[in-house]
């Protein structure tokens, strides 16, 4: 058996069910889903997601990343996403991992090891084939949730191993960037939790470009290398995700989500919905309604 059989077959066991389940190692969370899924939004937390068996889409502004066995991704920013699994069976269902980075642990690392050479793009998500030196660490983490005696002492061993392969790898410069404080790309992450706490108000550029220090024409292109959406596309796609969210789980009506969200057209909130979703608000709604819940899962 290689390590991604027998990564995916350590998933299948320990998550018999449709779903995200929360692992007892922490950080951990495993996925499954036995059908395709339709594209759902969310938000990507910084973390490593990897898959081990069937096949992911996930698109960010106009990017498109593709998940295959063996493949994992970066997320080193809070990014509004869509994403839907493409392959998936009952006999064969999609299967996953993802691991959230604990800032503190990752810092302490960059520190520890020598910076990449060359210029790095600041992209905010990349999806790369993983090499044997990390399958061998996701691996071992993997193994020590049959070892429950032991996980308290080597889970954290295990994640650090795997941050140093991140850090070590094609997408340290990325992840390094994120612990720093100074220079451009920590200046649009910034930007981004800015964004991210304060989406429902309106702003203009000049007011967050000041907010974070930059001129308004050097934040519009470095967010958009990194996110590969200008700041107030970033805005639009957090505010359209909430509303379906508040829709779906408040019931509240159309126009009452378009204000909640910080639209004064309902109109407008419409069509730039139906845009994004591919359906008008009432009617999209009403069909997510029907399906089970695991059409979120990506």
């Amino acid at each position: 058996m290689d390590r991604i059989d027998e990564i995916a077959g350590l998933i299948a066991r320990h998550v018999p069910a449709d779903g995200f389940h929360t692992a007892p190692i922490a950080r951990l969370t495993l996925a499954r889903s036995s059908t395709v899924t339709i594209p759902m939004p969310n938000v990507y937390r910084p973390q490593l997601c990897f898959v081990a068996q069937g096949q992911k889409e996930v698109s960010l502004g106009d990017q498109l990343f593709t998940y295959s066995p063996g493949r994992y991704g970066v997320v080193t920013y809070d990014l509004p996403v869509i994403g839907h699994v493409v392959e998936a069976t009952p006999a064969n269902p999609y299967l996953c991992l993802f691991i959230e980075f604990d800032p503190v642990m990752l810092a302490d690392l960059a520190h520890r090891i020598p910076p990449p050479v060359g210029v790095i793009a600041p992209i905010g998500k990349t999806v790369t084939d993983a090499d044997p030196p990390l399958l061998d660490a996701v691996l071992r983490l993997m193994r020590l949730l049959d070892d429950p005696a032991a996980l308290p002492v080597l889970a954290p061993l295990a994640e650090q191993e795997i941050l140093y392969r991140l850090l070590a790898g094609p997408d340290g410069g990325r992840m390094r960037s994120v612990t720093s404080s100074q220079g451009r790309v920590a200046q649009v992450g910034r930007a981004i939790a800015w964004i991210g706490k304060n989406f429902r108000q309106r702003f203009s550029i000049e007011t967050l470009a000041a907010e974070v220090g930059m001129s308004p024409s050097s934040l519009h292109e470095h967010f958009r290398a990194v996110t590969a959406m200008t700041p107030l596309q970033f805005q639009k796609q957090l505010r359209l995700q909430d509303a379906r969210s508040l829709m779906l789980v408040e019931d509240i009506d159309v126009a009452s989500a378009a204000l909640r969200v910080g639209y004064e057209s309902p109109s407008q909130f419409s069509r730039e919905y139906r845009r994004l979703f591919g359906e008008p608000p009432a009617r999209d709604v009403a069909r997510l309604r029907t399906l089970p819940i695991m059409a979120g899962v990506a």
